[in-house]
């Protein structure tokens, strides 16, 4: 006799089911805002750092040095963002909010060259070379500022970054012992901002933990006297 197969039901996925008991609903729900909350902790400590702090490039208070984050080169040229932040800081020198401008950026590979670039762009529009000073070890945001304030002495300054950035920046120099006012650069949002945005979601984390536990810097090396040297010059 034949055997008769008998057809079998597929199997259902496994669902994902509630707690039976109301005490362990609750700490469900809890333990769900307590995650919550920490994602979005480290954004709201920048935001409140920066309370305050950000200006435009018309309205911020004048001070001795302005700060320039790199942001990537093109062929060797500054990209399209950071040509803006560079754009924006030859026009606070020329309108005499600063003296000096500290370009930080990437320097690591020898075809790889941001604070070179970036002093190349500002000359080419204004601003004295001998008013700009290169921090070739910029690797991050946390780097470049306590670079700013250990190496090159600075204290107070005006940070030019895009506006997804400037609040993120302000707070890490803080941090850093630079007091400091941020000039947000704007952008088309366009996917490069989109980007941009949603990468600071995630650098908020290492941020808070930077200001936190305060590392070295990838290097540090020995002071420097770029800065002062420069704003000597500006006070003849």
């Amino acid at each position: 006799m034949p055997r008769v197969r008998i057809p079998t039901r597929p199997r259902r996925a496994a669902r994902w089911a509630l707690p039976r008991t109301t005490r362990a609903r609750r700490r469900t729900v809890q333990a769900l805002m307590l995650g919550a909350v920490l994602a979005l902790a480290p954004a709201t400590w920048m935001h409140a750092a920066a309370d305050g702090r950000l200006r435009t490039a018309a309205d911020v208070p004048a001070q001795d040095v302005a700060v320039v984050f790199g942001a990537g080169l093109w062929k060797g040229r500054p990209t399209p963002y950071l040509a803006h932040r560079l754009d924006t800081a030859a026009e606070l020198y020329r309108a005499g909010k600063v003296k000096v401008v500290l370009v930080t950026g990437d320097n690591s590979r020898v075809e790889y060259d941001e604070p070179d670039a970036m002093r190349a762009y500002l000359a080419g529009r204004g601003v004295p070379d001998g008013r700009i000073v290169s921090d070739y070890a910029g690797f991050d945001t946390w780097d470049s500022c306590v670079r700013a304030k250990r190496i090159f002495g600075v204290d107070r300054a005006v940070l030019v970054t895009q506006d997804f950035h400037i609040e993120r920046a302000v707070a890490l120099c803080g941090a850093a012992g630079v007091e400091s006012y941020g000039v947000g650069v704007a952008e088309p949002h366009d996917a490069t901002w989109y980007y941009g945005g949603t990468r600071e979601l995630f650098a908020a984390g290492k941020a808070a933990l930077d200001a936190a536990l305060r590392p070295d810097p990838h290097f540090l090396g020995e002071r420097e006297r770029g800065v002062t040297e420069a704003l000597a010059a500006a006070h003849p």
